[in-house]
């Protein structure tokens, strides 16, 4: 694949630079932010190698690659120009609260889910040495200072949260990086941390400060960072340019630091605690309901980037609590897509089909979903009815044993250990639930079947390398 044609071309297709209001990247699609949608011509972008789709959803249009969208995304930034290119788009396209709300969680999180999933994976293998020493050499190597500091390494990112959200939040809010990290150091330096978790009062000003522990939090700062960013520029505009250097970042800090210890903190800890506190009603009120919602959904859910919106739940359940059900549920739908790609593979008699499809299942076995997704099941269209239905039975057997993992990792073979340290009820019903959804979708689509694409068609068409 010319990954520099392919930019080049993409580019040409969505308008032009010009027409490009902001762009960024997750796993697998190249998310556009455009001020005119009516210069696309979609049907030229997928006719792009390695183009799976072209998708609208949450006022992006998103380019569905797979997995070499960061090195067309490498050769697409360069080519868009440095202006500010936020002209009057008022009219053109009409983007409502919801999915600016929803695209500006998914920016403020997307960046951190490579190190939170590298966390998941070393976790995971921590949990394999574990069970092998403990089955085989009847020793605990939890004590050993390898183990240790691999596992520091597995929770870092959950403990400064903050920090690291800081940062991305301060990039979508265009606040300064490096106060918005300051702010956040200050929440989980370690005298701080005492002072919140002791048992006398605190105050800051004479003002009495709600203890809480801001390790691992999530929503506090990212409220902190929002207000920061109107602060940041009331001083901008009011301090002259000669003392901006270093007043604006002072002031910034002496104003931002007391609002987030007593108003933005406190706030985004009770909002944390409700989000939690809904999710686990639901939970309480039946797990098994929940489990087959998520299990069956989940991947419906990415068609339509849904799914933005409740992964901050898991993220936010690891860092307070050390464990998610959400990813395990989420796992039954992704060996469901694989389990439907697997099946195609085997009943389509279209050798291009063949090639997609057997890649598709791979890739999806190992967490990416959307070459399964866009490539055999949502195109056979009955596929991916197998693969809902098969995950919603997945997930709630995985509800009914109650099934967790103990870090957020993405939903694969590799990071299946994660959820062992749940029990051997809990472990057992994770298994039988990615079997189940794999498998039954598999059989799904191989005895009940789909429309075959004929090979005259498909003989030109792409296949996924």
């Amino acid at each position: 694949m010319n990954h520099k044609k392919t930019a080049k071309i993409i580019l040409e297709n969505v308008g032009g630079q010009e027409n490009v209001q902001e762009l960024t990247h997750c796993y697998t699609r190249l998310r556009f932010v455009l001020n005119d949608k009516d210069k696309i011509d979609k049907e030229k972008i997928k006719e792009l190698d390695n183009v799976l789709s072209v998708v609208e959803s949450g006022g992006q249009t998103q380019v569905v690659i797979g997995k070499d969208v960061s090195e067309v995304y490498k050769e697409i930034d360069p080519l868009l120009s440095g202006e500010d290119t936020k002209a009057d788009i008022k009219g053109k396209q009409n983007v409502s609260l919801v999915n600016k709300i929803l695209n500006t969680i998914a920016a403020i999180f997307t960046p951190t889910i490579p190190a939170i999933a590298a966390s998941g994976m070393v976790k995971g293998i921590l949990a394999i040495a574990v069970m092998v020493a403990e089955a085989y050499f009847s020793t605990d190597i939890k004590e050993y200072n390898t183990y240790i500091i691999l596992s520091a390494a597995s929770d870092a990112i959950f403990y400064f949260m903050p920090i690291i959200l800081a940062y991305t939040s301060a990039k979508v809010f265009k606040a300064n990086e490096f106060i918005a990290m300051v702010i956040a150091g200050t929440l989980v330096y370690p005298t701080v941390i005492d002072l919140m978790t002791g048992d006398a009062s605190v105050s800051l000003f004479g003002v009495g400060v709600t203890q809480a522990n801001y390790t691992s939090s999530v929503i506090p700062i990212i409220i902190a960072v929002f207000f920061l960013s109107y602060v940041q520029r009331f001083f901008e505009q009011t301090i002259p340019e000669v003392l901006k250097i270093i007043i604006v970042p002072t002031f910034s800090l002496l104003v931002m630091l007391p609002l987030t210890l007593l108003l933005f903190g406190p706030i985004g800890i009770y909002l944390g605690n409700a989000v939690n506190f809904a999710y686990y009603y639901i939970m309480d009120f039946s797990s098994i309901l929940l489990g087959a919602f998520i299990g069956g959904l989940w991947c419906v859910l990415v068609v339509f980037g849904a799914h933005r919106a409740i992964i901050p739940i898991g993220i936010n359940d690891v860092a307070q609590n050390g464990r998610q059900n959400l990813l395990a549920f989420a796992g039954a739908a992704n060996f469901s897509q694989a389990g439907s790609a697997l099946g195609v593979f085997f009943k389509t008699k279209n050798k291009a089909l063949k090639s997609v499809a057997i890649s598709a299942c791979v890739t999806a076995l190992f967490g990416i979903t959307e070459p399964a997704i866009y490539g055999t099941n949502l195109r056979l269209k009955t596929p991916m009815v197998y693969a809902i239905i098969s995950g919603a039975t997945g997930g709630a057997i995985m509800g009914w044993g109650g099934s967790y993992g103990t870090a957020f990792a993405n939903q694969g073979v590799l990071t299946i250990p994660v959820y062992a340290e749940a029990g051997t009820v809990a472990f057992i019903s994770y298994l039988v639930g990615i079997a189940v959804a794999f498998f039954g979708a598999c059989m799904m689509t191989i005895v009940f079947g789909f429309k075959d694409l004929p090979e005259e068609v498909t003989e030109s068409e792409k296949t996924i390398s």
